[in-house]
């Protein structure tokens, strides 16, 4: 198997822009502040020799000239359109071998479960960390033939769907699920 890359999608944190549910509770300052924060954190527990890890960044421009993430690692413009559309372009634009793509907004992922879920793509085709509100905190995909052009069609993003509706667009994968974590959308969600 070809070297695997792991690809967390980061937003610059801003107030407003960035874990705004969450924002309501907090203030969107403090929820951006965590979200920083929590970001920085992750980036060095996900720093790992067994994956190239590259950073997904939004806006373009900004996000490329950023500041805020360590200047040692790779990063790459999301673009334009929703999720599906920004996570399918990262998928397309990897170079060949398994990729994985993970949100920053999920305190439970260490290099452990990552690690998890590359060895799933040694017998399955994609793999998903799925959350407790059905949705998943990581999508991978072997990437041995062309990604399928239905990738992403017809998802419903953040509604207990998601998972579902992702499945449904890998027709004729072989699709293994690793750990469920919990992403932070609500002051709830918060680790104590």
């Amino acid at each position: 198997m070809r070297r695997p890359y792991l690809v967390v999608m980061l937003k610059e944190p801003h107030p407003g822009r960035v874990k705004t549910r969450l924002g309501r509770s907090i203030g969107m300052t403090a929820a951006a502040w965590w979200f920083r924060h929590q970001t920085r954190r992750l980036i060095r527990r996900l720093e790992d020799p067994r994956w190239d890890l590259v950073l997904a960044v939004a806006p373009d421009r900004e996000g490329m000239e950023s500041r805020i993430w360590p200047e040692h690692l790779p990063r790459m413009p999301q673009g334009a359109g929703d999720l599906g559309d920004r996570m399918a372009r990262v998928f397309r634009s990897m170079p060949p071998g398994p990729v994985c793509i993970v949100g920053a907004d999920i305190p439970g992922i260490g290099p452990q479960e990552v690690a998890r879920a590359f060895r799933a793509l040694g017998s399955s085709d994609a793999v998903f960390g799925p959350a407790p509100d059905g949705g998943y905190w990581l999508i991978g995909l072997k990437r041995v033939a062309a990604v399928p052009a239905t990738l992403f069609d017809g998802v419903r993003w953040s509604t207990e769907h998601a998972l579902a509706d992702t499945r449904v667009s890998l027709p004729g994968l072989r699709i293994a699920l690793v750990d469920e974590l919990r992403d932070v959308d609500e002051v709830t969600d918060l680790p104590q």
